[in-house]
């Protein structure tokens, strides 16, 4: 059975309505005898086990409709793990507040406190390193079309 994944994603939107969460991700994976469809959904209030229940039903709801009842397939709706990437700048209103790890498009690295969040980029207090110590930047604007990447870091402190 092989799932056109810009059907599952329109499906998968017409599913969203009533509940404050956005896509940022989804994948079929390639086995031909029982694929697994995983959906990654994320909220400016994070993602709770109700709200992935509730959508996972939707959204079965509508493959068994699109692709009949006796197609055999795994479904997975979840939110994105502490140590996953940022697909959707909307992901870091969030985590205003917590350290980040920036790759950027030029290959450098970040690390610093995200501040704020704004239209084109977010506000970063940039931590650097001066012999022995760190010393805290002052934040600055660093544009969204400049990051590559951006993951939270996870402090067990």
């Amino acid at each position: 059975m092989n799932f056109d994944r810009a059907h599952l994603i329109e499906m998968l939107q017409e599913c969203l309505p009533g509940v404050d969460v956005f896509v940022v991700g989804l994948t079929v994976s390639d086995s031909a005898v029982r694929p697994k469809v995983t959906v990654i959904l994320d909220g400016e209030q994070g993602v709770g086990i109700d709200e992935c229940a509730k959508i996972s039903r939707r959204l079965a709801r509508r493959i068994d409709e699109a692709y009949g009842e006796d197609t055999m397939y795994s479904l997975e709706v979840t939110s994105p793990g502490a140590d996953q990437p940022f697909t959707d700048n909307r992901q870091y209103a969030r985590h205003v507040g917590r350290s980040l790890k920036l790759k950027m498009t030029d290959g450098t690295e970040k690390i610093g406190l995200l501040e704020g969040v704004e239209a084109d980029g977010i506000q970063l207090a940039e931590e650097v390193k001066e012999k022995t110590k760190k010393k805290i930047l002052p934040a600055v604007l660093v544009p969204f079309t400049d990051i590559d990447q951006a993951k939270v870091v996870i402090s067990f402190k």
